[in-house]
This record gives structure tokens, sequence and C-alpha cells, in this order.
């Protein structure tokens, strides 16, 4: 399992660095476009459509969606109105894992508040990367990778040598306070250093602010999928990406992340 997340890993990090650097924006939302309408054909099994014709039907609603909301995102209502409705989602995302196992009734009598959920977790994470890539460039989004990257495998390492404080035992036995302050110290330093790069965007302290709450917010998008896929009892949430699962469970943090870190630089752009 480890041999094959690593050769996955190997393959996708690079073209995914290339696709960032090389590819015209439109080009890069398509791409991006195509991965999360996958992402949304591996949430209508968190919903509990069984049927193939039902999945098409669900992850059909994703790609129309993209392609209505790619000319408005330069305006600033638009956007604004998808960003905020991110944050609104990601507070009702976080009461549902602080409440877990008495927020599982909610979620697990109704197929309906699953289905509306996919949505909420996805467009407006497709729309914050487009615009990151858009509007601060390449390097930005590069950036945002590396953290969420950088972040998860702090927490690995970290939780692995000094794990005894659980965060979350309800919805991801697994995770620890001490994996989450090894993670964040680690994108810390990344973005420390990434600043002589790049111009941090309102002063370095409003920047590492932005991305300590990054780190928070990735966090969150995983246990909230992992809440869904226990609400579900699914262990992955697909098989597409040889020792890593599903496409959900490799951008579980970027969904929650990218709206966030987006929102967070367009306020200390002002």
């Amino acid at each position: 399992m480890l041999k094959q997340r690593i050769i996955t890993a190997l393959i996708l990090a690079p073209l995914v660095v290339w696709a960032i650097l090389s590819l015209q924006n439109a080009t890069l939302s398509m791409i991006l476009g195509v991965v999360f309408t996958l992402g949304a054909w591996e949430w209508s099994r968190l919903v509990g459509i069984e049927c193939h014709l039902g999945r098409i039907g669900y992850s059909a609603i994703f790609p129309v969606s993209f392609y209505f909301y790619y000319p408005l995102l330069s305006e600033g209502t638009w956007l604004q109105f998808l960003l905020t409705l991110a944050a609104v989602w990601w507070a009702l995302a976080l009461l549902s894992v602080v409440t877990f196992p008495r927020s599982e009734g909610l979620w697990k009598s109704s197929a309906l508040a699953r289905a509306f959920a996919g949505p909420f977790v996805l467009i407006p994470s497709w729309g914050a990367l487009t615009l990151l890539h858009s509007s601060y460039g390449p390097g930005y989004f590069i950036l945002l990778m590396l953290i969420i990257w950088g972040a998860d495998s702090g927490a690995y390492f970290a939780g692995r040598a000094f794990g005894k404080h659980k965060l979350a035992p309800h919805v991801s036995p697994g995770k620890s306070w001490e994996g989450v302050i090894g993670g964040l110290l680690t994108a810390v330093v990344i973005a420390v250093i990434a600043t002589q790069w790049l111009d941090a965007v309102s002063g370095l302290t409003g920047f590492i602010t932005l991305v300590v709450l990054t780190v928070f917010i990735s966090v969150l998008g995983d246990l909230t999928e992992s809440l869904f896929k226990r609400v579900m009892t699914i262990k992955d949430s697909g098989t597409i990406l040889p020792g890593h699962g599903g496409v959900l469970d490799r951008i579980d943090s970027l969904t929650a992340a990218a709206p966030i870190f987006t929102l967070g630089l367009l306020w200390l752009s002002r």
C-alpha cells in the first residue's frame, strides 16, 4: 500500500505542478472541473445513490455549474456569494464534527441533506482555485498545495511520534492534536520560506495568520469527509488512485482550504 501511494504521488505531483505553471486559466479550470466532477461521482456514494444512472445524473450537475459559473468569477458579487457560501457551509461542518456522534442522525437519516452538501463542498472550492490561479498567479496556487501537503505530512509524522491526545476520536480516531501542531509548524515554515519568492499580500503577520487558519480549515475538510464516510460506513470514497483511495480522499483538505485561503487573500489585498 505504501509503495503504491509513493508511486502514485511521484506521478501525480509533477503533473499537477506542470499544469498549474503551464496551462492557461480556462484550460486549468476545465481540468479542475473534471477532477471535481469525479469527486462528485464519488460523493454520490456518500449520498446513497446506488444506480449508475442516478450517479451520472447527480454528477452532471457539477460540470454544468462550472460552465455557467466560470464567466461570473470575475464579478465581485458572484465571487463573494460563492466564497461566503463556502464559509457558511464549513461553519456548519465544524459544528457537525464537534457534536458527532450526536449530529450523525441528521446526516444519516436524510439523503437529501447529504446530496445538498456535495455542491457546498465542491463548487466553491473549484471556483476558489480557478480565481486563485487567474488573480494571484501560479505561485500562490502552488503555495496552497504545498501548505496542504506539508501540513498533511507534518501531521502524519508528528502524530506517529508524539500523538497522545485525540483530535476527534468519534470521527477519525487516528488524528491527534500533536499531529495538527506538527502539521501547522511544517506549513508555517513552508509559508515563511515562500515569502522569499512571493510578495506577501499585506505583511508577514497577516499572511502567516491566514496560513494558520488555512491549515485548521484543511483539517476540518479531512474530518468532514471522514464524518460522511463513517455515516455511510464507507472506508474509501473510491479506488481510482492506487494506494490513495478516491479523488475525494485526496482533495478533502483542499475543498475546505481553497475557499478560505482565497477569501483571505482577497481580504488582505484590500
